[in-house]
């Protein structure tokens, strides 16, 4: 299976991010699992909530048609009884198979005062063709606690719009989370100008696939290189 991160764009047109994220899941192969940053399809609309809500709703139902023999994931600004959400959506053979709404809202970027946190519980390992995926919303990487969340899966993913002044942090972090939990880890950043990029695929041994130059990102799954060494350095994860 393909690991793929879509380091791209986000412009303020919601159609026009949608459309070349559409193109390029179209571009993967099959049996890929797919990643893009935080809000690739809106950004942190601020200024155009209730739109953005609105327009994830067309956004879900034409991802969900695109999941064919694909898993995709991204996270999207919806809302419930007059409160937004920063939701992450879970798409695999046409069906939404998890959500989970950011528990970690980011103080700097003023996250807290247009969104609503999710519920912890949520952050949970989820099982697909017998492959344990699990994920962290870009600023809930920070936190300890989380990564207890996580644990003993085989695949994390990370999407996020993190700052290029802390780019550092971003790929440092992403790749102890690797080598920690002795997974793979796909970290997508976004490549907005003022943003850090940095999006991987990071094996279990720590070994990490990146360019800040390219769009799509990806490298192979590779589940007896995981066994192989969680068997050799046993940390209690086999």
């Amino acid at each position: 299976m393909k690991l793929i991160a879509l380091q791209i764009k986000t412009t303020t047109n919601f159609q026009e991010n949608l459309t070349h994220l559409k193109d390029l899941i179209n571009s993967c192969e099959e049996d890929s699992l797919i990643l893009t940053p935080e809000l690739a399809i809106s950004g942190f609309a601020y200024d155009k909530m209730n739109e953005a809500a609105t327009f994830s709703l067309k956004a879900i139902e034409e991802l969900k048609e695109l999941s064919i023999n694909k898993i995709i994931v991204t996270t999207l600004i919806t809302k419930q009884k007059e409160k937004f959400f920063n939701t992450l959506y879970m798409f695999h053979n046409q069906q939404i198979i998890h959500t989970q709404s950011k528990v970690k809202l980011f103080p700097l970027g003023n996250e807290l005062e247009h969104f609503s946190a999710g519920n912890v519980e949520d952050i949970k390992i989820i099982e697909i063709n017998g492959l344990k995926i699990a994920t962290l919303i870009c600023f809930e990487l920070r936190f300890p606690q989380l990564w207890e969340k996580v644990k003993g899966a085989d695949i994390i993913l990370n999407p996020a719009m993190w700052g290029l002044k802390r780019k550092d942090h971003y790929e440092t972090i992403s790749k102890a989370l690797a080598l920690v939990n002795q997974c793979f880890v796909i970290a997508c950043n976004s490549a907005d100008d003022n943003m850090g990029k940095g999006s991987a695929i990071i094996n279990p041994f720590g070994i990490v696939k990146k360019d800040d130059s390219k769009e799509i990102i990806e490298d192979f799954f590779d589940l007896e290189e995981m066994k192989k060494v969680r068997k050799y350095i046993n940390i209690g994860l086999i």
